[in-house]
């Protein structure tokens, strides 16, 4: 296996959480032209493929409540830590990822790799911005290999961010430490942090000194790119990022096909913890 320097506690952490998961992981080394992406997959192999983006700031192991509430019955699970963000993926010194045509490259590449037939990929948060660039890419280009496109509280998809968030959020973002990650994620979550597990916490602490490289960000994806292929649309109801109700109008409006649904009394940043049951039904389809 490729392994990214990482602090050994950043590493203790991050195998604490997947040691949770209620299944057998198999951990993944991919190449592509952008770094070696780690992917923990779990599942029947020869299932249905499902491949989950986490959000910005997040690992692949923000999924196991999921897992835990059976996602990885009927599918093989892929869970993948983005490149250049907090995780085990290396990224290339040589071709770094700058735009979102150099994710939907990447995304592209690692789906290659991981599955020959149509594959439902799903993200949250930034995740599914990612997934929302790459599917509108993938239909164009080749048709047929995504089978369902899930996005799960898509930010900069079909709103932008409120100001307040986005002020509350930068001294996280400018200089991160523990405190204030910890300190946003109890705001955003309504006065607690998101995930009453204490290991996962514990590996949020850990990203504060994680070398990452600057996020791509760009324009919203143009959703009438992904022509016939179903889109499912899961938003939490308590959300700062967006007010909730207003972004289900617009993704409405977007994709009049979709399925789309609030959950109500959730917030942002829990929705993959907290709810895992009810990402998992939703994932199910």
């Amino acid at each position: 296996m490729v392994e990214r320097t990482v602090r050994a506690s950043f590493r203790a952490a991050y195998d604490e959480v997947l040691g949770q998961w209620p299944v057998p992981v198999e951990a993944v080394d991919v190449p592509t032209p952008y770094g070696v992406t780690r992917v923990n997959s779990c599942g029947p192999v020869g299932a249905p493929p499902l491949v989950l983006l986490p959000g910005g700031g997040a690992t692949s192991a923000v999924w196991g409540g999921c897992v835990a509430a059976g996602l990885a019955r009927e599918r093989r699970v892929h869970a993948v830590d983005l490149v250049g963000e907090p995780g085990l993926s290396v990224p290339a010194p040589e071709r770094a990822v700058r735009t979102p045509g150099d994710l939907a490259g990447w995304l592209g590449a690692l789906l290659d790799a991981l599955a020959d037939g149509p594959v439902t990929l799903a993200g949250h948060s930034y995740g599914a911005w990612i997934a929302a660039h790459a599917a509108t890419r993938l239909a164009a280009a080749r048709p047929g290999r995504l089978e369902r496109l899930v996005l799960l509280d898509p930010t900069q998809v079909f709103s932008g961010l409120r100001p307040g968030y986005v002020l509350r959020a930068l001294p996280m973002l400018v200089r991160p430490t523990p405190g204030r990650i910890r300190s946003f994620l109890a705001w955003e979550g309504g006065g607690s942090a998101p995930g009453p597990d204490p290991a996962w916490l514990r590996l949020q602490d850990e990203t504060a000194a994680f070398p990452t490289v600057r996020p791509v960000t760009g324009p919203r994806p143009d959703l009438a790119g992904v022509g016939a292929l179903p889109v499912d649309v899961l938003l939490a109801g308590a959300a700062r990022c967006h007010d909730a109700r207003r972004v289900a109008r617009a993704a409405r409006e977007a994709l009049p096909g979709a399925r789309v649904e609030v959950l109500p009394g959730v917030p942002h940043h829990a929705l993959p913890l907290t709810a895992g049951a009810a990402v998992a039904r939703f994932l199910a389809g």
